[in-house]
Parts: structure tokens; sequence; C-alpha cells
């Protein structure tokens, strides 16, 4: 990334589609297209792993690390590959535009997926699927089998599921294996159509020369096939709970910390097994995208652990990783780990110092550079390095108008407009902080689709903290053409980043 170059952030869920949630179909090529005619490098998506309303639909809280979300499985592609018929999609519902409702999303789609499922038994022998199978046995088998059982256990956590499954005894595996093996041939079917849709997808992006940014989560849910498949990975008990979860320790927005509740890893043992699991994990993203962004980076480095069973984030402690000893043992099998790191936060020196080793750059946040000592703020546009990517914001923060309109108090707007050399109105304070952002010394530049169109508060994708209205905003259908896109692809020129 070690050229002047700029991107655009959109998760594939915010893409058009008369099917309810954006999908790897016909948008998913015209938004490629559309960013290539602008002079984009990058197309930076969220975390591409299953997700579920148990988790609030996050795609930072998924049942596995490895899988691909079968939500965002193209109908039309599955047309086009012979998996249904024309008029099977004919008549979708009536779905929101600009909302992803996911319990209608999800009855809809279980629907065609049934109807595409019995069609590719009927063909018979498929030896592309034969072979994803076997190319991916390493997690496909596990993944499928523990789909199959949550369901079977009325979606009770693996933790509570009878003691003999629960830790995978052979005779068990065996046992349910056989009796639910229609289950688990429909869900390997399913990874199989989405690994062969993105696939397409992805080659679309090397002809137009865009390369796709993607994300993988430090931590895992409890309710994930990883820890029931690899539990002494992890701090658990001899029930298979957890002993410790993560979090982050209290500071001057709250006096209780966060109690995140993920599990925390079991270092010790990573270490002993080579980083096997990490290894794979970050071979079988790199399979999916082109660069990695790392949450949590400073994970790799220390951890907050609080002991089970505590109610708040209070009595954790600081443990360390072994993130140089993980990154020096992939970078000696690879040419190159194009990685990002998310450097936000509380970081301290040492997490630094190991992203200058490695080459990593770090992230820096227009909308945070506006506040405090701005003439020394990392995050303002004159202090951004070359060894960055710079974003007007991301996924957990507002939208940049949104920002100036709700979150702003009246002296930081002062001290914004001191900077930029005059008062701006919200209608045009979205313009202002692209083109700071593209005019920065940082190598690249991702700036979301909703800024790129000055849209407000109500185009947020997340706010943390809260489990209800997330994930849900998606781009109309008149939003997503090069009109919206004129300006950003000028400033992109006149910038040198085309």
């Amino acid at each position: 990334m070690n050229r002047r170059s700029s991107g655009v952030l959109l998760h594939v869920t915010s893409l058009p589609s008369p099917y309810g949630i954006g999908d790897l179909g016909p948008a998913a090529y015209r938004f490629v297209d559309l960013l290539s005619r602008a002079g984009q490098r990058y197309w930076q998506i969220l975390p591409l792993n299953p997700t579920c309303p148990v988790f609030a639909n996050s795609p930072y809280q998924s049942t596995s690390a490895f899988a691909g979300n079968t939500w965002l499985i193209s109908p039309e592609q599955m047309v086009a590959d012979g998996f249904l018929a024309p008029e099977d999609i004919a008549n979708p519902p009536d779905f929101p535009a600009d909302r992803v409702d996911y319990r209608a999303v999800l009855d809809y789609k279980n629907g065609l997926f049934d109807m595409a499922f019995e069609r590719f038994k009927e063909r018979g022998s498929d030896f592309r699927y034969e072979d994803f199978a076997a190319d991916n046995t390493s997690w496909l088998n596990d993944y499928a089998i523990f789909m199959a059982l949550r369901e079977r256990f009325s979606g009770r956590v693996w933790g509570d599921w009878p003691a003999r499954i629960r830790d995978r005894h052979d005779e068990a595996l065996r046992k349910y294996g056989t009796e639910l093996a229609d289950r688990i041939f429909r869900e390997k079917f399913l990874q199989y159509v989405f690994d062969r849709q993105w696939e397409t997808l992805k080659k679309h992006c090397r002809m137009r020369h865009l390369q796709i940014i993607g994300d993988i989560p430090f931590y895992l849910t409890y309710d994930s096939v990883d820890l029931w498949a690899n539990p002494g990975l992890f701090k658990l008990d001899e029930q298979k709970k957890p002993t410790a979860v993560a979090g982050v320790p209290p500071d001057m927005f709250s006096d209780d910390g966060q109690l995140w509740g993920n599990p925390v890893y079991n270092w010790d043992a990573h270490r002993e097994r080579g980083f096997g699991w990490w290894e794979s994990r970050i071979d079988r993203t790199l399979t999916l995208v082109d660069r990695l962004r790392l949450d949590h980076f400073r994970g790799f480095m220390q951890f907050w652990e609080v002991p089970a069973g505590e109610e708040t984030a209070r009595n954790g402690y600081w443990v360390d990783a072994p993130g140089r000893d993980l990154f020096t043992l992939l970078a000696r099998s690879r040419s190159c780990l194009p990685i990002i790191a998310e450097d936000l936060g509380h970081i301290t020196p040492d997490v630094h110092e190991m992203m200058a080793y490695f080459g990593f750059p770090g992230m820096k946040i227009l909308t945070f550079g506006f506040s405090g000592d701005v003439a020394h703020n990392p995050h303002a546009p004159h202090n951004i390095t070359e060894g960055s990517v710079a974003y007007t914001g991301t996924h957990d923060n507002n939208t940049v108008r949104g920002w100036f309109e709700r979150e702003v108090p009246d002296d930081q707007k002062n001290l914004l407009f001191r900077y930029i050399g005059g008062p701006v109105s919200a209608d045009e304070i979205h313009r202002i902080l692209i083109r700071l952002a593209m005019l920065s010394p940082a190598d690249t530049v991702i700036v979301p689709m909703q800024d790129i169109l000055g849209l407000g508060e109500e185009a947020r994708m997340n706010r943390p903290g809260t489990t209800e209205g997330n994930w849900e905003w998606r781009l109309r259908p008149d939003q997503a053409g090069d009109e919206g896109m004129r300006e950003f692809a000028e400033v992109t020129g006149i910038y040198g980043r085309w």
C-alpha cells in the first residue's frame, strides 16, 4: 500500500438488491465497475463470516472464523448456475430498499436454499463441489455438523449440549453425523455456492484492478464451531465453559470498563501447536480477500482478561500475548503480510514498535482529529504519516455529517472552522473532510460510501454498545450511480490517487 491510492468502505449487505439484503449478484458487479470508473484501487468490506439473529446480525460475532455468510448468496446467480429456475425468484416479498429486515430475509432465502439444494441433489455428482469439499475439509466438516447440531438442539449453545457430543466423542459424532446427514450436506452445499459466487466476483475485481480489503475480528463468540472443535485453544473449564472473558479496563469514558464477554485465547496452547489455527485462519481469509484489517490489533501484544462471572470489567488484568512470535512465523513462510492494523484507542509503544517492525500500516480517523491539541493530534490531517491508512470514519463511527450535526460541540466546531479556514454547513462538511484526507500524506485513503454521499446519522452502520438497528443500512439503487461518485472521482485525480 506504498503508493498514493484510495478506496471505498461499503459492506456487501449494504448493496442494493431486490431480495432484501445486499448480495453477490448484479449490483455487486455494478458497484465494482463504479469504483473502477472512479479511479479507486480498494473496496473495503466487513467480515464475510456467518451472522445470525442471536448475535444481532453482527459480522463481528460469528459462528465460524472460516465459513462464509450464506445470506450473501445471490438468488440471480443461483438461477444463472442452474440451482434455481427463473420463476423461483420472480416474485420476492416487498423488502425495504434502504434497510435490511434480517428476519424476513432469512425466511425468504431459506425457502430458496431448500429448493436449490433439492435441485442440486437431483442433478447428481458435481466435480466442482467435490473439489471444494476436499480442499476445505479442515473446517467445512466441523462447521456443517455444528450448524446441524445447533438446529437439532433448538439453538442451545454448544456448551449445554449432551456431554458426549459437547466433548466430541467419536461415537456421538458418528451417530449425529448419520442422523443429520442431509442437513449437514445442505450446509456444505451452501458454503460451496457462497464460495463459487465470491470467487467469480473476486475475479471481476481483479479484471478491474480493484483489490478487496477484508476484516478479521480478534475475538470469537463462545457459541462458535471454532471453540467446540478446538476447546484447548481457549481458556475453558472441564465443563467447556469460559474461565475468563475479554473486555477493556475502566477509563475516562466508563468507570466499569467494557465487559465484552468473548472467551480469551489460551496462548500457551497456540504456541505449543505452532500457531496452526491462526495460520489457517489468516490463510483462509486471504483466499477471499487481498488485504486484511486486523481488528483490536493491540490484543496481539496484550489483552484485558476478566474472570468469568464478573459483572463488570473492573477486576480484570492485562495479560501478554505472543503477537511478535505469531507474525514472525507467518512472515517466514510468506512473501508479504498484507495487513492493516486497527490501532485505535489507547495504544502502548510496544504495539507501534511491532507494527513498524513488520511494516503494518495503522489507521487514522479524521473525525478524531479536531479535538484537544490539534497541532499534535495524530489524526489531524497534517500529522497523518505516509505509512498509514486514513479514513473519514469507520463502520463504528457516525457519518461525517451525523458527527458534525450531532456530536461536535460548539467549541470543537470553532476549532474545526479555524483549521479549515472558515465556517461550513452540514451540507459541505463531508466534502471538506474527504479533501483533507485525500491531500494528506497517507498512502491510502478509504472513505465510507455514506460520507461520499453526504448522508446523515440515519445512514450509520453500527452504534457500539447497542444491539438494535445495527448493520441494517443499505444503499438505494438511485444512490449507486456515477452521479454520486463524480465529485469523489475528481478529487481522487486532483490529489494524485487515481
